[in-house]
């Protein structure tokens, strides 16, 4: 049963977490790039659209008509919606000819999280971030760890109200340097999304972007002149285990990683190991040739520990003795800093300066517990250090 709260019971509730909802998701991939139009008609919620539109809607922001049709051009799925159609993502619909996002100032998660929670270790360590989710997701991993609420239509999760003014407000009162877009997939809410990073961003507050980087290139222009930082999913590097395990295609999210190193974005970049599918040696060793040749040796990359959860819960746990095999792979390969994640107090959630090696950022947890970086550089041999470090 959904549920809203107004602005003024948010702020009496603040801290807490919306109730999760849970269900089942149906998974689609696609087909070949011809067959995309056809391919997306058939995974389009069909006659799904709320009857009428309700204060938490607002008109999408990058689409295109043919008649009474729209397509969302927001992301590579590019869903082509008749009258009273839904999109894949479950947050846009077709209403009277117009696309509309059904997401806008309706959060289902709302918490404030350290950023090395996101995560990302070379962005403003220490530092609380506000993160805000809405329902919906643009892919349809069948290992997704929060598929209660990223394989939802936003009508059927608990929602708080907050727009984007009241997010900053919130964010300026707690005085927390920083806004999180995450928990779920924020391309699918991409207008509450922009709407909040412009605001944010004339306020001096910074904008995080967690996501799978599945969205098309006009969209992340306008949006990257407001962000500051990301963390996208690298899900494998091969496009038919994208297809399979995620319902995507792995161009999309490269040319993303490309946009955000031209924009000067800072990101840093995620794999979950899922066992049988993103464990393969080759293949990361490819996936590391690309990153160094396209991006360079110097954005982080964090391979996590995969657990049994939603379609994929016959699985086992990622061995970590399988994590630090990938890690060994990209650090021999070049890549710079290299760490694991979901495998409390290994070594490697530590940052080690890529020319001395020594303990730059000794981790316990989300807690700091030695900080060898000043202005930016080796305390020990005054190498510039990668990433956006601020003043400690």
């Amino acid at each position: 049963m959904k549920r809203h709260i107004t602005r003024k019971q948010f702020l009496k509730e603040m801290g807490l977490l919306s109730a999760l909802i849970a269900s089942e998701g149906h998974c689609f991939w696609r087909k070949t790039e011809e067959e995309e139009k056809d391919d997306i008609r058939g995974h389009v919620f069909k006659n799904d659209a709320p009857k009428s539109l309700w204060k938490w809607s607002i008109e999408g922001f990058h689409y295109t008509t043919n008649g009474k049709d729209v397509q969302c051009m927001v992301c590579p799925n590019r869903c082509y919606l008749t009258p009273g159609d839904r999109s894949v993502c479950r947050s846009k619909v077709n209403i009277g000819g117009k696309l509309y996002s059904i997401a806008y100032g309706n959060p289902c998660a709302v918490h404030i999280d350290p950023i090395e929670k996101k995560p990302l270790s070379h962005f403003h360590p220490a530092t609380p971030v506000f993160s805000i989710a809405a329902a919906g997701c643009n892919f349809r991993c069948l290992n997704c760890q929060n598929w209660e609420i990223s394989q939802r239509k936003p009508e059927e999760v608990s929602n708080y109200e907050l727009f984007p003014p009241d997010v900053i407000k919130v964010t300026k009162e707690k005085g927390i340097p920083s806004i999180a877009y995450t928990y779920s997939e924020p391309i699918s809410y991409y207008e509450y999304m922009y709407d909040t990073a412009r605001l944010a961003s004339a306020e001096g507050i910074k904008n995080v972007l967690v996501s799978n980087g599945y969205i098309n290139r006009k969209p992340l222009e306008d949006l990257a002149r407001y962000l500051d930082a990301a963390n996208v999913n690298l899900k494998s590097y091969d496009d038919d285990i994208y297809r399979r395990l995620n319902g995507g295609t792995l161009q999309p999210v490269l040319n993303t990683f490309k946009l955000l190193h031209e924009k000067g974005v800072w990101f840093e970049m995620t794999t979950l190991v899922v066992p049988g599918y993103v464990d393969d040696p080759d293949m990361t060793k490819r996936m590391c040739g690309w990153i160094l040749k396209e991006l360079g040796p110097d954005y982080p990359l964090h391979f996590l520990r995969f657990f049994p959860r939603y379609k994929l819960d016959r699985l086992p746990a990622t061995p970590i003795k399988t994590l630090e095999l990938m890690r060994d792979i990209a650090l021999k390969e070049g890549i710079h800093y290299v760490y694991l994640g979901n495998v409390p107090g290994h070594d490697a959630y530590n940052t080690y300066c890529h020319n001395c090696q020594k303990i730059l950022v000794r981790r316990i947890g989300y807690e700091i517990a030695e900080f060898n970086i000043n202005a930016g550089r080796c305390r020990f041999c005054n190498t510039p250090i990668p990433g956006r470090w601020g003043d400690r």
